[in-house]
């Protein structure tokens, strides 16, 4: 608790003299000295802050989150997501950068850590004061290989059993009532029903009337048929007789 205590003094202490810098840096800014002055203030003041937050244990990481301060909160959460990641810092990989755009200044400071690097990134607005903080990693080439590698492998996996999933799911259509489907499939076989019956009915044969009982008929159209024509009997033979259909009027 008393260690806690003495961070939070040390932490509001910084704080205090940020604000008290970035206030006169304002002034001064204001009065014609040009912004060189203000940008050479927030890099001292970035690195300050990064040497105050890397040391801070969890407990102090927590505290700090109910601050209630945005700007406090938003440095918290960067450093506690990125901590495990970086392990003990080694030393500073680098020059402190700014660069003004947009009317706000962008502070990086790089720092050098056992399992990483990673660049403290500030933002503050154009008169000086903090706004945000973003831990950038920098992971080495083997772990970004070895993560683009298992992003490959689970993006395959993926594919792979989606399209197991829908090899099943194309299987039950089966199972699915297809009322068109029975409908065609009814009609096909009341038509092939009908082909095989239509193949068994035969014609029956012509068969060729008997006329033996009817031998006086037979002579007596013969004879007609002979007078008509003015010939004789003998050309002619008759096969059948039939009745003539007639329309009555």
């Amino acid at each position: 608790m008393k260690i806690f205590k003495k961070m939070t003094s040390v932490f509001t202490a910084f704080l205090c003299a940020l604000v008290m810098l970035l206030c006169s840096a304002s002034a001064v800014s204001a009065a014609g000295s040009g912004n060189d002055s203000l940008e050479k203030t927030l890099i001292t003041t970035a690195e300050g802050l990064t040497e105050t937050i890397i040391p801070l244990e969890d407990s102090d990481i927590e505290n700090y989150l109910n601050s209630g301060d945005d700007f406090t909160v938003n440095a918290m959460e960067s450093w506690r997501n990125a901590k495990e990641e970086l392990g003990d810092k080694k030393e500073s990989a680098g020059e402190t950068t700014a660069v003004f755009s947009s009317n706000q200044y962008t502070i990086t400071v790089p720092v050098k850590f056992e399992k990483a690097d990673a660049n403290f990134i500030y933002v503050f607005d154009d008169k000086g004061t903090p706004s945000s903080l973003t831990v950038d990693v920098q992971y080495p080439m083997s772990v970004t290989l070895k993560r683009a590698g298992l992003n490959t492998l689970m993006g395959i996996g993926i594919v792979f059993v989606m399209l197991v999933f829908l090899s099943c799911i194309i299987s039950l259509f089966r199972f699915i009532p297809n009322p068109e489907l029975k409908k065609a499939q009814e009609a096909k076989a009341a038509k092939a029903e009908q082909e095989a019956l239509a193949a068994t009915v035969q014609v029956p044969a012509v068969e060729e009337e008997d006329l033996t009982d009817d031998g006086e008929l037979v002579a007596v159209i013969a004879a007609a048929v002979a007078a008509a024509e003015g010939t004789s009997t003998d050309g002619f033979v008759v096969r059948s007789i039939r009745r003539a259909k007639r329309n009555n009027r």
